[in-house]
């Protein structure tokens, strides 16, 4: 039987395999910057849906409620004096029920859902923004 007293059978260390594998420095430096340039593309993206988003969302939220609060103002105009009725009413019905800019629709719902999306793009720019930093 032939043993070797300093023999170590254990598994090689994570360190030496490392070193092992000699993967030219130009391909370690061109997966460095792929993965920096991923980086930088989502926690951008994740950034201008952070900003964006709620400013959308209230938006929508108040094109929304401004015709009911106008109602509720008129109900109560009904009372007082007739000009500030009609000047009530005259505000009710300017406010309209959608915007066309540059071709694109916008109404009040379309501008909630709009923000209620930026916030799921923010939340997948942040997660892959953090997988693309680990990979780096």
């Amino acid at each position: 039987m032939d043993h070797t007293p300093n023999a170590n059978y254990s598994r090689p260390s994570l360190l030496s395999a490392a070193q092992g594998e000699s993967s030219p420095l130009v391909l370690r430096l061109a997966r460095t910057g792929i993965w920096s340039a991923c980086y930088f593309v989502f926690y951008f993206l994740q950034q201008l849906a952070e900003l964006f988003a709620p400013l959308l969302l209230i938006a929508g939220v108040l094109w929304k409620a401004l015709p009911s609060v106008v109602g509720s103002l008129s109900h109560v105009a009904v009372a007082a004096d007739p000009q500030a009725r009609d000047a009530i009413g005259n505000v009710a019905a300017a406010i309209p029920q959608n915007i066309v800019v540059a071709g694109h629709d916008l109404t009040a719902s379309g501008l909630i859902w709009d923000g209620i999306l930026l916030m799921g793009l923010a939340a997948a720019g942040a997660t892959l923004a953090t997988i693309a930093g680990k990979n780096v």
